[in-house]
């Protein structure tokens, strides 16, 4: 018969819980600050306004960037459930912790550089955080997490924070490209349809990634739905007017929602993970 150890709480354990809760605070302040939640200039109206709504073809429409609400809210029921004293030894807050810091701080250097204007610069930012964001969920898929608090913290957080991210690097990346070339904001219908088509492929590739943690899949899928979402509305509705853009955007949020419900649903068998194929193999208590 085979028992499960608990590890031990070393001192960088504690080291790592103190430093990310403290760290959080100030990213989280230093994000609301740079975003003009304390007055200055809000993010829409930085670098001349390159990541406002009506600013390209793929920008989501303003009510959008609510989800910076869920997201900010996630990360601090992050930060509060790694500070428990039961989960300093925790397998799945050690994998994650830090990456996690990182990419509250790369949020945060982002907002810096966007205010300074320095578009192209926000662009490997960005790229960086999505980099550190899915180092984040190929982790989560390999430490399963101990409790529904725990799955709340970490897939439902990183999971909306991975796909709200990966909608505004192509957001990002069109504006950057748009203040580089001196284009109006209606140019480019070619290049934004192609440019959603890839985010739909993507959405594909990553439900399939995380099919075997179906909360974290969800959550990236919906979040990247919503701001597909928002691109469909903005096209729609506001300007620039562009309804081959708002088809692109509006199916790729269709498939975005629908991608991890169907992984979840085309796996061989639920009850099988990814390493473990044949339950004949299965260890004998």
């Amino acid at each position: 018969m085979t028992t499960t150890e608990t590890p031990t709480t070393t001192a960088a354990d504690r080291v790592r819980q103190w430093t990310v809760a403290v760290g959080a605070i100030i990213a989280m302040l230093g994000a609301a600050w740079g975003s003009g939640a304390f007055g200055g200039t809000p993010i829409q109206d930085a670098a001349g306004g390159a990541l406002a709504a009506d600013a390209t073809l793929v920008a989501p429409d303003s009510p959008a960037f609510s989800v910076w609400s869920a997201i900010y809210a996630a990360l601090l029921l992050f930060a509060v459930v790694q500070l428990l004293p039961t989960r300093a030894s925790d397998p799945r807050m050690r994998a994650v912790a830090w990456w996690v810091l990182a990419s509250m701080v790369l949020n945060a250097v982002w907002i810096t550089v966007v205010q300074a204007g320095w578009l192209w610069l926000s662009v490997v930012v960005i790229a960086a955080l999505v980099a550190v964001l899915g180092v984040v969920a190929a982790r989560l898929t390999e430490v399963p997490a101990a409790n529904p608090l725990d799955l709340a913290a970490t897939e439902i957080t990183v999971g909306l924070y991975l796909g709200w991210s990966a909608v505004a690097t192509v957001a990002n990346v069109t504006a950057a490209g748009r203040q580089g070339l001196g284009v109006d904001a209606s140019a480019g219908t070619v290049w934004a349809v192609a440019a959603l088509a890839a985010v739909g492929v993507l959405s594909v590739v990553i439900a399939l990634r995380l099919r075997w943690t179906p909360v974290l899949a969800i959550a990236t899928g919906l979040a990247m739905a919503w701001g597909l979402g928002w691109i469909a509305a903005g096209r729609a509705e506001g300007e620039p007017h562009d309804l081959a853009v708002m088809w692109a955007a509006g199916l790729a949020a269709a498939v975005a929602f629908a991608a991890p419900y169907a992984a979840y649903d085309f796996r061989r068998d639920h009850r099988i993970g990814p390493l473990d194929d044949d339950p004949m193999t299965d260890d004998v208590a």
